[in-house]
This record gives C-alpha cells, structure tokens and sequence, in this order.
C-alpha cells in the first residue's frame, strides 16, 4: 500500500521517538558513536534542549519564546527551529510537515510557570517545562524512573534510507534531579 510522504514522515518521527522514550534498555554512552562531529549550539538566547541525529549536522533548537516584555509568551512558551550547520550556520523555521507532523510540539499549561508538551508526533510521553527556584526554566523528562533535566537529544542512524533509517540507537542527555550528576540514557534498538 502507498504512504503519502506525511505519513511516512510522521510514522518515521514516531519510530524514532519511541526509541528514546519507551525502551527499557538502558546504557550509558559506549559503543558506535557517530562519525559526525556535532557542533554544539552556542549563543543561542534562552536555549532548553536542542536534538541532533545522523546523517547530518543541522541541529533542531527548543528555546523559550518570551514577549516583548520579558515574560513568558503563555500561548506557545516554546519556539522550535533549525541551526543548518550543515549549510551556512543559518538560522531556519521548521517547514509545515516538520512543524505538523515531526519536530512540532503541542502545549498545555498546567499552573503559573508549569508546561507540559508533547511531541505532535508521539504523544505519549510528557514533557514538561518549568520555572525552578533560580527563576531559570528548565525542560524534563522521566525515562527509566529517572528523571532528566534535558539538554539534548540525540538518534544515531547508520545506513537505510531517508523514510526508512536504520537506527542504532537514541540518547537523552542531560542532568539527573535528584542527584545533580550528567546522565546519558541510551536505547539500544537491537
């Protein structure tokens, strides 16, 4: 049966997402590292996460958006974005299928400087983005009964073809609550 390019599209984000989010294999960084050397986002205003995944450098940034004032912007309290490394460093907005169906997010607020969002293409697992006492704001997530302070998100993908990749594995990388200390969760999907 023939898939419209939305539909691969989303159904390729989801595979990929649920790789990260719902494995029960854990492992701290190791084995088959991509080959690309990453390039981490700098000077980037208000930056939470940013995701980067083979076979290219461009970088997906999550910052957030705040108003003319200085406040958080209520209605969408995250904006979404590309770094294209891999071209001129430019900065570029996500294309409607992307923002649709992909990388998008939708958000909900849950009480004064408390957000949880979810990816428009996997929305079983809540994300949340919060004020902490510092008044900074900072993005989490539960994997594996921990909870990660979230600072990127990575997918390695080693061959296959652009609807359907061949993905080792997924990272979440970031800082764990309750002790403070780096953690790298990866998912093997083998």
């Amino acid at each position: 049966m023939y898939q419209t390019p939305l539909r691969i599209s989303k159904t390729l984000f989801t595979i990929v997402l649920s790789l990260v989010i719902f494995s029960t294999q854990s492992h701290a960084q190791g084995k088959d590292p991509s080959p690309i050397n990453f390039p981490t986002p700098k000077n980037i205003d208000h930056l939470l996460f940013y995701i980067q995944r083979d076979p290219n450098t461009n970088t997906l940034i999550y910052a957030l958006n705040l108003t003319e004032n200085g406040t958080i912007n209520t209605e969408n309290p995250i904006q979404v974005y590309w770094i294209r490394y891999g071209e001129k460093g430019q900065k570029k907005n996500l294309g409607y299928i992307q923002r649709k169906f992909a990388y998008g997010i939708d958000t909900k607020a849950l009480g004064k400087d408390k957000y949880e969002f979810r990816f428009v293409s996997h929305k079983k697992l809540p994300f949340y983005l919060q004020r902490y006492n510092d008044k900074s704001y900072h993005v989490s997530v539960t994997i594996n009964n921990r909870t990660i302070r979230v600072k990127r998100l990575f997918v390695r993908i080693q061959g296959g073809s652009f609807w359907l990749p061949n993905v080792k594995y997924a990272e979440v990388e970031g800082t764990e609550e309750s002790t403070g200390k780096p953690i790298v969760e990866r998912i093997n999907v083998k």
